[in-house]
């Protein structure tokens, strides 16, 4: 009974060595990659970004550090891994836990979409808000700041939802609140555009007329 468990232990050892051959390229490519990410994100000045936008003051509540981009690394980085061991185990044909982690490869689209989801409402809340509130200060208004926080607010509203329904949570309650809140703001930005556009028409006549004056 050894002699023949030893028979099979080195018929199959070519197949062990490339098994585990595989699983420590996996962790150097998918350790290098982790680290491209992570720098291309910070070239883009994510963490800066989260920071001015008060990400910081709530880690800083936990005494964690900052470092959104080192973690969206991390993710790209298991993600490979995975793929990794998903061939290490077809080449030892235990396709059975391969077939389980495939899952969970499966399910990843979808959070590299959050991903770039997140990234993009990260820069149009920063942005946007800049605008709104060097805009309105231009006019001299007095809430120039709070509408700045509210248009941000929006922004990130939208984009936890539009997460939420791309990672599947309860995507049927997820769409009717999404449409329900988008419906909102439009009304909301109309009725605010109609009730301050006919102030800033007012004005513009009044510039008008004191220069032809």
């Amino acid at each position: 009974m050894l002699e023949s468990f030893f028979i099979e232990f080195m018929k199959g050892l070519p197949n062990i060595i490339w098994a585990v051959v595989i699983i420590f390229l996996g962790f150097y490519l998918s350790g290098k990659v982790r680290d491209i990410v992570s720098y291309y994100l910070n070239k883009i000045r994510l963490n800066q970004v989260l920071g001015s936008l008060g990400w910081q003051e709530f880690f800083n509540r936990f005494d964690a550090k900052l470092d959104v981009s080192r973690f969206f690394g991390t993710i790209t980085q298991i993600y490979l891994l995975l793929l990794f061991i998903v061939l290490a185990l077809d080449i030892l044909s235990l396709s059975i836990i391969g077939n389980i982690i495939g899952g969970i490869i499966g399910y990843y689209p979808n959070i590299f979409i959050s991903i770039i989801i997140f990234i993009i409402a990260v820069f149009i809340a920063d942005f946007s808000k800049k605008i709104i509130v060097g805009d309105f200060r231009e006019e001299k208004l007095t809430y120039s700041s709070f509408l700045g926080n509210v248009f941000s607010t929006s922004v990130w509203i939208v984009a936890i939802l539009a997460i939420l329904y791309q990672l599947q949570i309860v995507q049927t309650l997820i769409l009717i609140i999404f449409i329900g809140f988008i419906t909102l703001i439009v009304l909301t930005v109309s009725i605010a555009f109609g009730l301050g556009g006919k102030e800033m028409a007012r004005k513009t006549l009044e510039d008008i007329e004191k220069k032809i004056k």
